[in-house]
């Protein structure tokens, strides 16, 4: 080994003792006689001391590295000098002097600083360079965050008595519900395998082959637009358990959400335990979204019994006819603008709500004085009466802005949950702060207009809840499904359900979601079959690993906690991947391509 020590782990303790180190030149300072190298590895930074009396053939070596040349550096290791410590290092009391220095290799002058931080870096230049991107502090911690989270997550369910079992990468289509990456078979021309969406379907075939605990940090693949949270490909940890109801699971991911972050980041604080619970639709009803980041308390609160008592003709008609109006209380806003200032908050509040597909936003601010009326295009419509009740309802106080919306749900919703991240990103929320909760109660099946079906809103194994089983033969739409969404900071980190393990529920399911019993059979008939086998009782989790290790890391982006992830436009442009295939290997293939027009200039160029 080249090494006798890391760069990061000697102390006073060493003094005297003969080392070897290899690394990267982090910083390099020449004095003359004397030359300083800062050796960098994964494990921390050690200063070398070259002196050119001890050691002038090291010393020459020193004098032509650079940064991040790697080198083999052996010597002693020496107490630093009264009053040259560096307690920013955690090998800041010692120093290495060296006796010989070999270079391993040089480095051309990287695109962007590595032994300091920039700030914002553009990203596509560090994508480019991902493998020197990775050697940059910010990126080597994010990914050994990864490492010790997958590893606590590892000996925590093995504790817990669940086996690790992998499942297979080449499977079929699985009713995910984003289009599938195909992989075509050269052994069956014509047939394609399908990279999973998740082991969703083998991992209940694991209950029904008698292992009643499984995990597995599975790599799942979706054909989906990219986002900040989303890739192509990513790392999801899969678990299912037999014999539980929803109670049992949601319990025990509850501790290990818990457990992770009190091991792991200690430095996090939970926003509370155990965590609150919400249910789907008020989800919706007051913030906007399913995914609600509930670190700070701006809500939609239904103010109907008041608002459609006033003298505003749109709000009294759309009482009448059965919308809501809400009312959305953002404090002190009023109070730090003057009136210039507060008609132009109001109006980009306005074309925020008008991209969210409402036909308007109106406002009230609440007075500082103590007497002072409300003011707003629609204060003179509120009786004294009424806005007495309001302010009571909403809470308000002085400098307070109340914004107000009514349409249809879906809009109201898209509303909220808009001017929800507009004032967030306003917010120095903090980072440290994790704010876990449960949404639970969502329906079994959302209705699609377009084709007259029913969608499942989870997947088509989602038992519903008991008390609402009965309702697949009457109400459909009003069943809820038994599933459930660990979400924190308004990120979905996880979400699982029971699942069907019985044949004959399976098979109500099918017709409700346009799919005839023919098709069914030989898309699923393994799984239907596999349940007259005595399936027990099971549900599970899959929690978005990389979501996860993002918040724990206080990153902007999961690409951020990823070693090589693709871009916004799911390639990656150090490997310029995806590319094209040779006509042989289509040839082989028996595959012919039909590509667009554009797309053929592009080739072409």
């Amino acid at each position: 080994m080249m090494k006798t020590h890391t760069c990061g782990e000697l102390r006073l303790r060493d003094a005297g003792t003969p080392v070897s180190l290899a690394g990267w030149v982090n910083r390099r300072r020449d004095q003359g006689g004397l030359i300083f190298i800062d050796l960098r590895d994964r494990w921390g930074i050690t200063q070398v001391v070259v002196d050119l009396e001890a050691a002038p053939t090291a010393h020459a070596v020193a004098d032509s590295a650079r940064n991040e040349y790697v080198l083999h550096v052996t010597g002693a290791v020496r107490v630093r000098p009264e009053g040259t410590a560096n307690p920013e290092l955690d090998t800041g009391d010692i120093d290495i002097v060296a006796d010989e220095i070999v270079i391993l290799n040089r480095s051309k002058t990287p695109p962007f600083y590595i032994n300091k931080d920039e700030g914002v870096l553009d990203e596509a230049l560090r994508m480019r360079h991902r493998y020197l991107d990775l050697r940059r502090e910010t990126m080597q911690q994010n990914i050994i965050l990864r490492h010790r989270t997958i590893k606590f997550i590892r000996d925590f369910l093995d504790g817990e008595d669940f086996l690790e079992v992998e499942t297979p990468i080449l499977f079929k289509t699985t009713p995910e519900g984003a289009r599938d990456f195909l992989v075509p078979s050269r052994l069956q021309p014509g047939l394609f395998y399908a990279l999973p969406q998740s082991p969703q379907q083998l991992k209940q075939l694991l209950m029904v082959g008698g292992f009643e605990r499984y995990f597995q940090i599975a790599r799942c693949f979706r054909d989906e637009d990219m986002r900040g949270d989303r890739q192509p490909e990513f790392t999801q940890l899969d678990l299912e358990m037999s014999f539980v109801e929803r109670e049992d699971v949601m319990a025990l991911m509850e501790r290990l959400a818990i457990e992770i972050v009190k091991g792991v980041t200690p430095e996090k604080r939970l926003l509370a335990e155990p965590f609150p619970r919400i249910g789907y639709r008020e989800a919706l009803e007051q913030y906007g979204t399913d995914r609600p980041d509930i670190r700070f308390d701006l809500r939609a609160i239904d103010v109907s019994h008041i608002a459609g008592r006033c003298a505003f003709p749109v709000f009294v008609e759309n009482v009448k006819s059965g919308k809501k109006v809400k009312c959305m209380r953002v404090p002190g806003v009023a109070g730090q603008l003057s009136g210039t200032q507060l008609r132009k908050v109001a109006r980009d509040l306005e074309n925020m709500a008008r991209r969210a597909g409402a036909k308007g936003l109106a406002y009230i601010t609440v007075p500082t004085e103590k007497d002072g009326e409300l003011r707003g295009p629609i204060g003179k419509f509120f009786s004294v009466e009424l806005k007495l009740d309001l302010l009571e309802q909403m809470g308000a106080e002085g400098g307070d802005l109340l914004l107000f919306m009514s349409d249809a749900d879906e809009i109201v919703y898209a509303v909220t949950d808009a001017l929800r991240n507009h004032f967030k990103a306003e917010m120095e929320l903090d980072d440290d702060l994790l704010a876990f909760c449960w949404v639970i109660d969502f329906p079994e099946f959302i209705w699609d207009e377009e084709h007259q079906r029913w969608d499942p809103s989870q997947h088509m194994f989602t038992m519903p809840l008991p008390e609402d089983l009965h309702l697949l033969d009457s109400d459909p739409g009003a069943a809820r499904g038994s599933q459930y969404d660990l979400v924190c900071n308004g990120y979905e980190v996880g979400g699982g359900s029971i699942r069907i393990h019985d044949r004959a529920i399976q098979e109500k399911i099918f017709p409700l979601i346009g799919q005839t019993m023919e098709h069914a059979i030989e898309e699923f008939g393994h799984m239907l079959e596999a349940f007259e086998y005595g399936a027990p009782p099971h549900g599970g989790m899959a929690w978005g690993i990389d979501r996860l290790v993002m918040l724990l890391a206080g990153s902007p982006n999961i690409r951020e906690v990823i070693a090589f992830p693709k871009t916004q436009g799911g390639t990656d442009i150090m490997a310029h991947a995806p590319s094209t295939a040779t006509d042989e290997q289509l040839r082989e293939l028996h595959i012919q391509l039909d590509l667009p027009e554009e797309a053929l200039v592009l080739e072409a160029d």
